[in-house]
């Protein structure tokens, strides 16, 4: 099973491929199973308002290869790293408010969601970041 920082050093290395020429806000993700199987994610933004969210990305990825989208217990935690390109430093980077709903559907409300900036790790559970999700 991969350590906190571990699974934050694979969302660092998965931002890098992130695709954001209009916001410069690169963020990846890597995504735990009780099993120890990792699927990341990385943001890919649009000229639209539609872009793709890291988040939603590792689960899509998970679920298409798989993993079940009926078993909350299925999931560990989820790294998620966000790195401002002018700036040229990490910031602390939570789900935002789409990709928590979307997750709810399903984890458990213990889910943890790790992140960091230049110098902290930080932890979160889901339902500290999403105390009121529409269904729990």
């Amino acid at each position: 099973m991969l350590t906190k920082t571990e699974l934050i050093d694979l969302a660092k290395k998965v931002q890098q491929n992130s695709y954001c020429p209009y916001t410069k806000y690169c963020v990846g993700t890597a995504l735990l199973t009780k099993d120890g199987k990792v699927y990341t994610g990385c943001n890919i933004e649009n000229h639209g308002l539609l872009s793709i969210c890291g988040e939603r990305g590792a689960f899509t990825k998970a679920f298409s290869e798989g993993e079940p989208t009926n078993n909350p217990e299925n999931y560990v935690a989820i790294a998620v790293v966000g790195y401002n390109k002018d700036q040229k430093k990490y910031l602390k980077t939570v789900p935002c408010g789409y990709c928590r709903q979307f997750m709810s559907e399903f984890v458990n409300k213990n889910f943890i969601i790790y992140t960091c900036d230049n110098e902290n790790y930080y932890e979160y559970t889901l339902e500290e970041l999403l105390p009121n999700a529409f269904d729990f």
